[in-house]
């Protein structure tokens, strides 16, 4: 047994309730962990010092728990910035531009994409990201897609199937033929690898009716439903997702007012991505109108070559609180326990005992500071049990 004291702790979040207000928040504060999991968390003062076989001091920091990123594409080859310059010029966003990163991954080695992968994984660990989601999506066919779960796999447990991320261009002329490849022998291929299945229900990628063919055939194969819906209008995506009690559905970026209601009135988790809406320059998604109704909001920072190249969950901390009508604490919430809730995990997000001891060291007093300082680097040091 290995039992470590963070003692010194200037501001500690960790959603407990038995600590200060929504944020579970002690000051001057410190966390014993044992053997990985939060044992006791409180005052310094009252610290079970004799229990610890290592003791740490964090320096008036701030502590956090680590971030939860429940939606990225991390698998990938190839480069969009040409894309975005012509965006930032005027250019509308689209889904089509995706194929342009299938083709470079698919030219790709495995080892190629499993270095690019892990410089990817030390630039989250870096920013305060402990758990991670990737998603496929860059393949699409039967070896790719497999391929691209396989890597993820070696990095993370929480895996998804998104071979229904956009028709490629040999089924252009055929696109329920290509649904009946995902639901297939791509499925067949993807689910010892995945732990979950998504669809890009979007106009110009599947219909209601495509997407509710895969997610069923995912389902059936007991994988976790998600969805990503609603980015470029409003559509009945979110009314899917809901359906199949999915845990997430995606972007949410135009939601009608009985999608509002829907996911106020379900476990299906709004996951927001603002660093989409700021590299594509749509409207940001209302975020204060879905607290305000009662749904769950987790924000997410869909790390992909397209449409939103950031790894940093402070800097979508920081547009959210911006643009989307949320404050620090909630922002702060829908990063950590909100992506946690995103992908129905119950041990992180949080640093109530029995947690992982995934936490965050800030250079800041104060998590305010990741909001308050957009652009800078707080985080001093990263913990993953």
């Amino acid at each position: 047994m290995t039992a470590t004291l963070l003692t010194g702790i200037g501001e500690l979040t960790t959603f407990d309730p038995q600590h200060e207000g929504p944020l579970g928040i002690v000051r001057d504060a410190a966390l014993l962990a044992v053997d990985g999991r939060v044992e006791w968390t409180g005052p310094a003062s009252a610290a079970p010092v004799s229990d610890a076989d290592r003791v740490e001091d964090a320096g008036g920091a701030a502590v956090i728990p680590g971030f939860v990123d429940s939606h990225t594409h991390l698998v990938f080859a190839g480069d969009r910035a040409a894309e975005f310059e012509a965006r930032m010029a005027g250019r509308p966003y689209s889904a089509g531009g995706i194929r342009s990163t299938v083709a470079a991954t698919r030219a790709a080695s495995d080892e190629h994409l499993r270095a690019r992968l892990a410089r990817f994984v030390t630039e989250l660990r870096a920013q305060g990201t402990t758990t991670f989601e990737i998603k496929s999506g860059y393949g699409l066919t039967v070896a790719d897609e497999e391929r691209l779960l396989r890597l993820a796999r070696e990095v993370t447990d929480e895996t998804t199937f998104l071979g229904a991320h956009v028709v490629p261009p040999e089924f252009a002329d055929d696109p329920d033929a290509y649904v009946d490849l995902v639901t297939g022998p791509m499925l067949d291929a993807c689910a010892p690898h995945a732990r979950w299945i998504d669809v890009f229900c979007e106009r110009g990628a599947f219909t209601v009716e495509q997407s509710r063919r895969v997610l069923e055939a995912g389902a059936a194969r007991g994988l976790g439903v998600r969805v990503h819906a609603s980015q470029l209008g409003e559509g009945a995506g979110v009314a899917l997702a809901v359906a199949l009690d999915a845990a997430s559905v995606d972007h949410c970026t135009y939601l009608t007012n009985d999608d509002v209601q829907l996911l106020a009135a379900s476990e299906t988790v709004a996951t927001l991505l603002p660093g989409v809406e700021f590299s594509t320059r749509q409207p940001y998604p209302d975020a204060r109108r879905l607290l305000d109704a009662g749904a769950t909001v987790a924000l997410a920072s869909d790390c992909n070559p397209g449409s939103s190249f950031t790894s940093s969950m402070a800097f979508c901390i920081a547009v959210a609180v911006r643009d989307m009508g949320m404050t620090v604490a909630e922002a702060l919430r829908a990063a950590t326990l909100g992506g946690a809730q995103a992908l129905r995990r119950d041990d992180v997000g949080h640093l109530r005992p029995g947690a992982r001891a995934d936490y965050v060291v800030l250079d800041a007093p104060s998590a305010v500071h990741l909001a308050y300082r957009p652009g800078v680097p707080l985080v001093r040091a990263t913990h993953v049990a």
